[in-house]
C-alpha cells in the first residue's frame, strides 16, 4: 500500500509501451461490435422506432396544410374535427413508439456493459503482475464503471437516435425541398456552417475529454490510497496535507471540465442561432411568396411546422457529437487494457504432473524488472539452487538482494529474463498457470484478504471444497482445521460467526498478526507440493512464532519449501540455508556451515539478530530457544 501525498505532475495513465495510432471517432466507436453484436437487432428495433415516431412527426404538418387550406380556408369547422382526431391519432402513436424505444434497448444495453466489464476483469485477472505495478487502481476502476457506463448509455440512447436524427434530417430537407425549393435551398445553405462548427469541435474537445476522464482516474486513485491509508495519513496527522493534494487534482479535474463546457457551450450557439437565423429568413421569404400567390397560406404553415419538427434533430448534433466523443474517449480508454499483450500466458500444449515430487530448481536465473533501466544490471545474475523433494531451504540475504522476486519467478508472477526455473525437472513455462499454482501455493509477507469470510479466504486456493454437499463440507472442515491450527490462528472460533465471519475489506478489522496467519493457513489448505513463504512470520511474536514453526515442522516435512527469512528463529525451520548476494547464491549450507565458513552469511545473521532484538527488546533468538526447549517437554 502507498499514500500519495505529492500532486502527480501529469494526469494521464501510462500508456502500452507501443503505443498503436490514434483511430478515428467511427472507426474506434466500430470496435464495440464485438460485445454490442448481440443487441444490435434491440438496438436497430429501437432506432426503427425512433425513425417512425419522428417520420410520424414530420407528417403531422402535411395534415395540418390540409386543415389550413381546407376546413379553415372554406370556413367548413365540422370538416376540421376528422383531420383534428388524426393528428392526435398520430401523436399519440409517436409517443408510444418513443416509449417503444427506450424499453428495446434498456435490457440489451445493460447486457452490452456487462459483457464489456466481464471481459475487462478476466483480462486485469490474466494481465502479468508487472502490468498492475505500472497502472494505478483508480484509472482501472474508472474504466470498469464510469467508462462502460458511459459507453452503454452512448450505445443506448446516443447510437440510436444519431442514426434516427441523421436520416430525419435529410427526409425533412427533401420535405422542405419539395414543399419550395427556394425555401428548402435557404434552409439547407443556412445549416452548412453547422457542419464546419462540428469539424471543428470535434478535436479539441476529444483531447479535453481523454484529459477529463483521466484526471477522474487520478482522482479515484487518490481517493483510494487515502482510504486504504487512512491510519498512516491519521498517525502522521497528514489529513489536511493530503486534503490540499487532493483538492489541487480536483481542480484541475474542474478546470478541465470547464473547458468541456465551454467548448460545448460555442458549439451550441452554432446550433441555436444558425437555425434561427434560416428560419427567419424563410420567414420573410416565405411571406413575401405567400403575398406573390406562388405559396399557400397552408404551405407556409406546413413548411415552418416541419421546420420545428427538424429544430430538435438539427438542435441535437453538438449534444450528439460530445456525447460520440466522450464514447470514443471510454472506448480508447477501455481497449488501452484489453490491447494490453500479456507477456506470461499459457504454453500451446501446457505439461501435466498427476504426483509432483517437489524437487524445484533454478538454473543460472537472470531477471530485470521491465522498468528497470539497463545500467543497473539484473536484479538475479544467474542464480542456481536446487531443493530437492521434502527440503526445506531457507533463502536469506540483506534487504533490496532480490529474495522476494526470486519466489516469484516460482509461480510465474514475473517470468525470467534469461535461465529456468523447474519442477521436477520440467520448466515452470511448460505448465498452464492454473496447474503451476496447484503445484506450488505461496504466502507473502504483506497477508491479503479478501472481503469474505474467513471459509472462503483459508479455501481459496481449494476450489473443490467450495460445495455445500455433507461430504464436501466435512472434508472442508477438516482441511480447514488442520490449516488454521498448524497456522495457530484459533482466534476465528472466537470471532462473531466463527468461520463464517466477514473479515472486511483487504481484512483491516483484523490485526497485521492475525492476517499473516489466515495467509499462512491458506497456503497451507492449498496442500502444495512446494510451499513458498515469504517471510510470513514477520507480525507475530517470538512465541507465537515459535509454536507456529513448531506446528509447521509437521506440514514441512512432506513438502518441499522456500522459506524467505528475516528472523534468524526462521532460519531454524530450514534443512539448509541459501545465501543471496548481489544477485547470485553465493554459499548453500546448514545454519552450522555458514556460520562458520562465511564472513558475508555471519553479516547477515548478525543484522538479523539486531533487527530483531530491537523490534521485541529483548534478546529474541535466547528466547526462542527457551520456548522451543520447553514445547519440546
Amino acid at each position: 500500500m502507498s499514500v500519495s501525498l505529492q500532486t502527480p505532475t501529469a494526469p494521464d495513465a501510462p500508456e502500452p509501451a507501443s503505443q498503436p495510432p490514434r483511430l478515428g471517432t467511427v472507426r474506434a466507436l466500430w470496435r464495440l461490435r464485438e460485445y454490442a453484436g448481440p443487441a444490435m437487432p434491440a438496438f436497430a428495433g429501437s432506432m426503427a422506432a425512433a425513425l417512425v415516431a419522428q417520420l410520424i412527426a414530420l407528417t403531422i404538418p402535411q395534415v395540418l396544410q390540409q386543415i389550413v387550406d381546407g376546413p379553415l380556408a372554406n370556413q367548413e369547422a365540422d370538416a376540421v374535427i376528422p383531420l383534428a382526431l388524426l393528428v392526435f391519432v398520430l401523436g399519440a402513436v409517436e409517443a408510444i413508439l418513443f416509449a417503444v424505444r427506450r424499453w428495446l434497448v434498456v435490457g440489451p444495453g445493460t447486457k452490452v456493459e456487462a459483457r464489456m466489464r466481464n471481459a475487462l476483469y478476466a483480462k486485469l485477472q490474466d494481465l502479468p503482475v508487472s502490468f498492475h505495478d505500472r497502472w494505478p487502481s483508480g484509472q482501472l476502476l474508472s474504466r470498469a464503471v464510469s467508462d462502460l457506463g458511459l459507453i452503454r448509455r452512448w450505445l443506448s440512447f446516443g447510437l440510436v437516435l444519431t442514426g434516427a436524427n441523421v436520416v430525419i434530417i435529410v427526409v425533412g430537407v427533401g420535405i422542405l425541398m419539395s414543399m419550395n425549393w427556394f425555401l428548402g435551398l435557404i434552409f439547407l445553405v443556412c445549416s452548412l456552417p453547422l457542419w464546419w462548427a462540428g469539424w471543428r469541435f470535434e478535436g479539441r474537445y476529444s483531447e479535453m475529454s481523454r484529459l477529463s476522464q483521466d484526471q477522474a482516474g487520478d482522482l479515484a486513485t487518490a481517493v483510494e490510497e487515502s482510504v486504504h491509508g487512512i491510519r498512516v495519513l491519521k498517525a502522521f496527522g497528514r489529513g489536511k496535507h493530503a486534503l490540499s493534494t487532493f483538492r489541487a487534482q480536483a481542480e484541475s479535474l474542474r478546470s478541465t471540465e470547464i473547458e468541456k463546457a465551454r467548448l460545448d457551450a460555442n458549439i451550441w450557439v452554432w446550433i441555436m442561432v444558425v437555425p434561427a437565423i434560416a428560419l427567419s429568413l424563410c420567414l420573410v421569404v416565405g411571406v413575401w411568396l405567400a403575398s406573390q400567390g406562388q405559396l399557400s397560406v397552408g404551405e407556409l404553415v406546413a413548411f415552418f411546422a416541419t421546420a420545428t419538427v427538424l429544430a430538435w434533430p438539427i438542435e441535437s448534433i453538438g449534444f450528439m457529437l460530445a456525447f460520440a466523443l466522450d464514447a470514443r474517449t471510454a472506448t480508447d480508454r477501455y481497449f488501452d487494457i484489453l490491447d494490453s499483450e500479456n507477456t506470461i500466458v499459457d504454453p500451446a500444449e501446457p505439461r501435466t504432473l498427476e504426483r509432483p515430487r517437489g524437487e524445484l530448481a533454478f538454473s543460472d536465473v537472470h531477471f530485470r524488472y521491465q522498468d528497470s533501466p539497463e545500467r543497473f544490471g539484473d536484479l538475479l545474475d544467474g542464480v542456481d539452487l536446487v531443493l530437492e523433494p521434502g527440503e526445506t531451504m531457507a533463502l536469506v540475504g540483506l534487504t533490496g538482494c532480490g529474495k522476494t522476486t526470486m519466489t516469484a519467478l516460482t509461480t510465474r508472477l514475473y517470468d525470467v529474463t534469461a535461465g529456468s526455473v523447474t519442477l521436477d525437472g520440467v520448466d515452470v513455462r511448460a505448465f498452464s498457470r492454473d496447474e503451476l499454482r496447484t503445484h506450488i501455493a505461496m504466502a507473502f509477507e504483506d497477508a491479503t484478504l479478501f472481503s469474505a469470510s474467513v471459509r472462503d479466504n483459508v479455501l481459496l486456493g481449494r476450489p473443490e471444497l467450495a460445495g455445500d454437499e455433507p461430504a464436501v463440507r466435512a472434508e472442508a472442515d477438516r482441511v480447514l482445521d488442520e490449516a488454521l491450527r498448524i497456522a495457530q490462528a484459533g482466534f476465528v472460533y472466537d470471532l462473531p460467526d466463527g468461520l463464517d465471519t466477514k473479515v472486511g475489506e483487504e481484512g483491516m478489522s483484523l490485526s497485521g498478526g492475525q492476517r499473516q496467519r489466515l495467509a499462512l493457513a491458506r497456503a497451507v489448505a492449498a496442500k502444495p507440493a512446494v510451499l513458498v513463504l515469504d517471510d510470513p512470520l514477520s507480525a507475530l511474536d517470538v512465541a507465537t512464532e515459535a509454536r507456529v514453526e513448531a506446528e509447521l515442522r509437521s506440514v514441512l516435512a512432506s513438502t518441499t519449501a522456500l522459506i524467505v527469512a528475516h528472523r534468524p528463529s526462521t532460519v531454524m525451520l530450514a534443512d539448509r540455508v541459501a545465501l543471496l548476494e548481489h544477485g547470485r547464491v553465493t554459499a548453500v549450507g546448514t545454519h552450522s556451515e555458514l556460520l562458520r565458513e562465511s564472513e558475508h552469511y555471519r553479516f547477515v545473521i548478525t543484522s538479523l539478530e539486531d533487527d530483531e532484538r530491537r523490534s521485541t527488546g529483548v534478546d529474541a533468538v535466547d528466547v526462542d530457544t527457551t520456548i522451543r526447549e520447553e514445547a519440546a517437554s
